[in-house]
Parts: C-alpha cells; structure tokens; sequence
C-alpha cells in the first residue's frame, strides 16, 4: 500500500477522481536533540544505502556531531535552530559519534550510537 501511495496521489476532479503520478516520498528524518550531556534518542538505526535526514537541534548548549566513517561533517548543532544533514551509510555497523565540541564536565561521555544494518 506504501508504495502505491508513494508512486500515486488521488486528486479529487470534477465527476470523479484522477490519478496522477507524483514524486517518490523525501528521504526518511530523523530528529535528534543535543542536551547536556545526552542526545535523544541516544541510539539510530540506519540502512545501509539508503539516505537519511538527521535534522538535529540543542536544547541547551553548543554541541557538535561528526563522522568521517559516515560522511557527517563537522555539524555544529546550536539552541533554538535545526540543522540537518544528509546520510547515506556504506558499510553495515555499530558507530559511537561522541559530541565533536566541548560541553562541560560530561562532553567525554555523550554519545550517539549510529547502527547501520544490511
């Protein structure tokens, strides 16, 4: 059924209905917020291939998210704002990206676990 409803839009027209072609769906998104000293969620599932938005954003504090393994640049992620980044993993695996700017006293324990399965 998804993919019908990717493929197709029904567009209600006068006497009856009309179905015309659309675009195939945007890539999937997923929302991470940055906080002292966690991101939420802390762990994302990816697919290998496939293209994901990380649209990301602080509650508090300047942190930053990086992975040349992954193709993330350096991101800074600041309050108040989303950024995002797009992510198409290569290569099936478990992938810790610690906060890429200092934070305060638990910088050294704020992880984001990134697992990229087949």
């Amino acid at each position: 059924m998804n993919q019908i409803l990717r493929s197709l839009a029904v567009i209600a027209a006068a006497g009856g209905l009309l179905v015309a072609p659309v675009a195939a769906c945007a890539h999937t998104t997923v929302n991470i917020v940055a906080s002292n000293w966690k991101f939420t969620p802390n762990a994302i599932e990816l697919h290998v291939g496939e293209t994901v938005t990380l649209r990301v954003t602080s509650s508090d504090g300047v942190h930053g998210l990086q992975s040349d393994e992954l193709g993330i640049p350096m991101t800074t992620i600041t309050p108040g704002t989303f950024t995002t980044v797009q992510v198409t993993p290569k290569k099936a695996g478990k992938y810790v990206l610690h906060c890429a700017i200092m934070c305060g006293p638990g910088h050294p324990d704020m992880t984001l676990t990134v697992n990229v399965v087949p």
